[in-house]
């Protein structure tokens, strides 16, 4: 974890120097990039209370200042690869549903969007574990035919050749489908929040 955050100070840094030596942003920019901080510190799990903070932006700025926050948030809404990811995901969720208020909607979609994030990992388990099934039926097939009958079901289905071209295939598939899934939820999400600010 250490290594993550000394990893995010060094690409904060060489950010703020590149927005001193960058060309001066218009109001909205601002606005908007003071919405992603916000959320950034949300996600870095500061004390941030999002609606609260919306709220004490003067209301001309709100709209520009929740899309920061709405892009933030959304941004880390990934597919949960590690723990870590599964973690960021869900608080990104939450606060994306501070954010909504009592919208339904939004709060519809995020139930879907956390339902194919949980499906995600069980269908990654479910793919795995046929794959591996799947190379032992043929590996304990292939010693029958040479008689060496109980040898073939000691081996690890994950050593063989073919396990990671084909999980790796596999894993592609399902990345694809997946993240599809989550970037119309997404978009679906931005969409709401942006026309709630109107």
């Amino acid at each position: 974890m250490a290594e993550i955050k000394s990893t995010m100070d060094m690409v904060l840094e060489r950010a703020a120097r590149m927005a001193a030596s960058a060309p001066v942003e218009s109001d909205s920019e601002v606005l908007t990039k003071t919405g992603m901080r916000l959320a950034a510190d949300y996600l870095n799990r500061k004390e941030i209370d999002l609606p609260k903070e919306l709220a004490g932006q003067p209301a001309k700025d709100q709209a520009e200042v929740r899309k920061g926050m709405a892009q933030t948030l959304l941004r880390n809404i990934v597919l949960p690869r590690s723990p870590e990811l599964q973690a960021s995901g869900e608080l990104a969720v939450q606060g994306v549903l501070a954010l909504a208020g009592k919208s339904k909607e939004i709060g519809t979609v995020c139930r879907e969007l956390e339902q194919i994030l949980k499906q995600y990992g069980q269908h990654k388990e479910q793919m795995t574990q046929q794959l591996e099934d799947a190379i032992r039926a043929q590996l304990e097939q292939q010693g029958a035919a040479r008689g060496q009958g109980g040898q073939a079901a000691k081996v690890n289905p994950a050593m063989h050749p073919q396990y990671r071209e084909e999980l790796g295939r596999m894993m592609t598939g399902l990345n694809n489908q997946y993240n599809d899934a989550l970037d119309q939820r997404k978009d679906m999400i931005l969409q709401l929040l942006s026309s709630a600010g109107r």
